[in-house]
């Protein structure tokens, strides 16, 4: 047991360095390109309560005026898909995951390019509806797909037992997973490596899981990830260079439910994406909030913002949000490994 533990580490690490290096060498030449045809972000000028986000226009005015490029989720695309490809495609492990993260990185490459070059009204991007669709369409089929091709019908309960779903429970479980952790991760990426400090723990942590469990090519995928989101925090420290833009944070997060699936810790997302929860949760709270009090409830919302506006500096916020992070993903395994999931 400790020898197959050993030589699955190894492999898992081995895609980790290679994701690590390709990424490196392929982001010089993201920025060349970026900062030549100018992939600045359009900033929203309005909040889904349409309001005016004049706050966040505020604490980002350096940000704004300056200008950096965004869609440099497109060097994580290409990396995990070429590392996976060539050295670690299988198809009761990999494929599927590696499924939702392209499929994702499509819904946001499309948003962003919009964003980039479009004109007039729709230039901050696609309309929140359509892209609810879109990634809820993808979360359906890959989850008809779980269910049926995979015969994945129960759903593991920690402390309990298996809980017998069926294919249409399944499918709609594993379609909310993607599209829930899809948005959060998105709405999470608002602060220089915040989120991707927060998706690097959350998908060390199931490759931990993936490994105990046995499914080592999983392991290499989550693995893989990481590799290149230390990359990406590489190259994305305060100030940053660019934006993962939702090609980046749209792939992260699809690709999260679906790992979370794959190791049948749908219960677990939560906990080891627990910022996930609360930046996607405050969002949420705030339009819900001025709904029914008709006044907020944060100064600005997602809470990262919120802490800005009450005086917080950027790396003080991001980087005790990984601490948290970190605290919890090694609860998350706690849990899997008493749980009886691994």
């Amino acid at each position: 047991m400790a020898d197959t533990l050993s030589n699955e580490t190894f492999y898992g690490l081995i895609l980790a360095i290679s994701a690590f290096f390709l990424a490196t060498f392929l982001t010089p030449v993201y920025t060349y390109f970026a900062y030549k045809y100018k992939f600045w972000k359009k900033q929203k000028k309005e909040a889904m309560t349409g309001e005016k986000l004049e706050i966040v226009a505020k604490l980002h005015a350096a940000k704004i005026a300056r200008h950096f490029p965004t869609m440099a989720g497109i060097v994580g695309v290409v990396t995990v898909f070429l590392v996976t490809w060539i050295c670690n495609l299988n198809r009761e492990q990999t494929w599927l995951p590696l499924a939702g993260f392209l499929g994702g990185s499509l819904v946001g490459f499309i948003d962003d390019l919009i964003n980039v070059f479009g004109s007039g009204k729709g230039a901050a991007g696609l309309r929140a509806p359509v892209k609810f669709a879109m990634i809820t369409a993808i979360g359906l089929a890959l989850g008809w797909w779980f269910a049926v091709k995979l015969g994945w019908t129960t759903i593991e309960v920690p402390f309990v037992g298996d809980w017998q779903v069926g294919i249409v429970g399944m499918t709609v479980i594993f379609a909310f997973a993607v599209v829930a952790t899809s948005n959060a991760v998105n709405i999470s990426d608002g602060l220089d490596g915040l989120a991707g400090g927060l998706a690097m723990l959350s998908y060390g942590a199931y490759a931990v899981i993936a490994l105990l469990q046995g499914q080592w090519m999983l392991t290499g995928f989550c693995l893989t990830v990481v590799g290149w989101l230390l990359s990406y925090i590489w190259f994305n420290v305060p100030p940053a260079r660019f934006m993962m833009g939702d090609t980046g944070s749209f792939a992260i997060g699809a690709g999260l439910g679906i790992v979370a699936m794959m190791t049948n810790a749908f219960f677990l997302l939560p906990i080891i994406g627990i910022l996930f929860v609360i930046e996607a949760g405050s969002s949420l709270l705030q339009i819900a909030w001025k709904k029914v009090f008709h006044k907020k409830l944060f100064i600005s919302a997602p809470i990262h913002h919120h802490l800005e506006a009450m005086g917080w500096g950027e790396a003080k916020i991001v980087m005790r949000f990984w601490v948290i992070a970190g605290v919890f993903a090694i609860i998350g395994i706690f849990i899997a490994t008493q749980g009886g999931i691994v």
